[in-house]
């Protein structure tokens, strides 16, 4: 499974799960669902064990460290509460920052740029630019941490 489509059913069972308020497990069983029924998705087996295994540590990992992702991103929301995001940008954000701060497996060059093309295909006309934005600045502060260590 491509990683691109791991991270939109992600970000779309953790919109599941804050919209509908289910569990992890049923809102990825929804989402994997109705991927399967879309033909775009080209999620073509039910039990791809691998598919699955990218989408759930990807939705646990986010929804476990929210609290702290939602603490770092505030820093870098000038002017915004996460409750004022729109449900879609702030689970990209959320996705996106759990993938830059806790995982090093995908250069976060990479993670922002997919994460914009996520705000792009599921948010507003100026979601894409927000994300950016944000994620702009939280990758410009991280490179320099990392230089320094």
């Amino acid at each position: 499974m491509r990683r691109r489509l791991a991270r939109e059913l992600a970000v779309q069972s953790l919109y599941q799960m804050e919209m509908n308020e289910v569990n992890m497990g049923e809102a990825i069983g929804i989402v994997v669902e109705e991927a399967q029924t879309d033909d775009e998705a080209q999620l073509t087996h039910t039990k791809d064990t691998i598919a699955l295994e990218q989408i759930s540590e990807l939705v646990e990992g986010t929804y476990s460290n929210k609290e702290q992702i939602d603490r770092l991103l505030l820093d870098y929301l000038k002017g915004w509460k996460m409750d004022r995001l729109s449900r879609v940008d702030r689970e990209i954000l959320r996705l996106a920052t759990y993938e830059m701060v806790y995982r090093n497996d995908v250069p976060p060059k990479v993670v922002v740029n997919e994460a914009i093309e996520l705000a792009k295909h599921f948010g507003t006309d100026e979601s894409g630019k927000f994300v950016n934005g944000v994620l702009g600045k939280m990758i410009k502060e991280l490179e320099e941490i990392k230089s320094k260590s």
